[in-house]
Formats: C-alpha cells, sequence, structure tokens
C-alpha cells in the first residue's frame, strides 16, 4: 500500500495507540510484582530483560523479553487487522518502539528497544524476525555481551529484508535499526574500551 494512503486521523490513532502499548513498563512492573527491588536501583538501571536478568530472577527476565516483544507485535498487527493498512501497522510499530525507549511514565528514560524491535519485525516479516533472533542469538553466544547481540541483529536486520522478501517494511526496518544503534550508544563506547559486562554479570551494562 502507497505511503500515507490511510487518513491522517487513522495515522495519529495508531500512533498514539502504539506509543501508549510500547511505553507500559513491564520489567518495572514483575520486579515491583515478583518483590525484586527498584530496577532504577539495579545494575545499569535499564527497564528491560537483560537489566531484569542482573536481579536474579530468570522467570522474570524471560517474561520481560516476551512482554516487550509481544507489545511491539500487537500494536502493528492490531493496526494491521482493524484498518487493513500497511501503513498504519507501521506507524503503530515505530511508535511502539518509541514509547518502549521514551515512555512519558518514565520520564521518558526507557529500554533499550531490543525486544520489541525483535517483535516488531516477527509480526512486520516473520522470516525477517527469526533471522535477525538467530543473529542476536549468534552475536551474543560468541561476545558473551547482550549488546552485541542486538547491535548484531539490528545490523542484520536490514539485509534480512532485503534478501527474504520483507522490502515493504524496508524504511521502517531501517529507522528502527538506526534507533537501535542510537540508544546503544554507550554500550558501544564500552564494547571499544573493553568494559561492556558479560550476559547476567550484576553490574552496570546494558
Amino acid at each position: 500500500m502507497p505511503l500515507l494512503e490511510s487518513t491522517q486521523a487513522t495515522l495519529v490513532l495508531w500512533a498514539v495507540i502504539g506509543y501508549l502499548l510500547g511505553s507500559i513498563p513491564f520489567g518495572m512492573v514483575l520486579a515491583r510484582v515478583m518483590n525484586l527491588g527498584n530496577l532504577r536501583e539495579i545494575g545499569s538501571g535499564n527497564i528491560g530483560a537483560t537489566n531484569v536478568l542482573r536481579t536474579g530472577n530468570k522467570t522474570a527476565a524471560a517474561l520481560t523479553l516476551l512482554l516487550d516483544a509481544g507489545k511491539g507485535a500487537l500494536a502493528l498487527v492490531l493496526a494491521r487487522l482493524i484498518t487493513g493498512s500497511e501503513d498504519a501497522a507501521q506507524i503503530a510499530g515505530l511508535a511502539a518502539m518509541l514509547g518502549h525507549c521514551y515512555p512519558i511514565w518514565l520520564r521518558f528514560k526507557g529500554g533499550k528497544g531490543v525486544a520489541t524491535f525483535l517483535g516488531l519485525l516477527i509480526a512486520l516479516h516473520w522470516p525477517v524476525g527469526l533471522g535477525a533472533c538467530i543473529a542476536w542469538l549468534v552475536g551474543a553466544g560468541l561476545w558473551r555481551i547482550s549488546s552485541m547481540g542486538a547491535l548484531v541483529a539490528a545490523a542484520a536486520s536490514t539485509f534480512l529484508m532485503m534478501f527474504l522478501g520483507g522490502q515493504d517494511g524496508l524504511f521502517l526496518g531501517v529507522i528502527l535499526t538506526l534507533l537501535v544503534f542510537w540508544r546503544h550508544r554507550e554500550n558501544i563506547r564500552r564494547i571499544k574500551a573493553g568494559t561492556e559486562p558479560k550476559i547476567g554479570q550484576k553490574t552496570p551494562g546494558q
């Protein structure tokens, strides 16, 4: 469907819905419900699954990962199903990513967006999403650094879209990739300096 074929009001509505869905801080909610402490005072202070893992609770970390991925996918799929517009779907997906990274409830200090990014890719074009998840596993497995997995997955996603039939979402994919790299700029500095923590390490990192 041509870019912005949907009415402006429809796009704005789904941008708002996507943002609100994306801004739900599941990591902080689960940490509070499961008495794991204040994530802002643990590890990196981030609200994502990697920092939840630093509490030592693998179940909470897994749930955070799934819920953060699911909220991005849900925003995109709901918009696609209800409006029949790929424009609205992609706007909702992008807004969900922005909501996770910059939630108004947390003074715009959210997570790095990796799980939401992967969930969006799966909803956008599942072969690309699956390929990006495999790229994350390879990157994280080789270096034992979560942020390396994220950067490898983000970098690979654009190429995956070009070769696995996801060209309709290429523009959104590039924006999401750039956002992931931007949110990981401090991690990139630490990787270069050799000070980025390993997966599960209870010190500041991702």
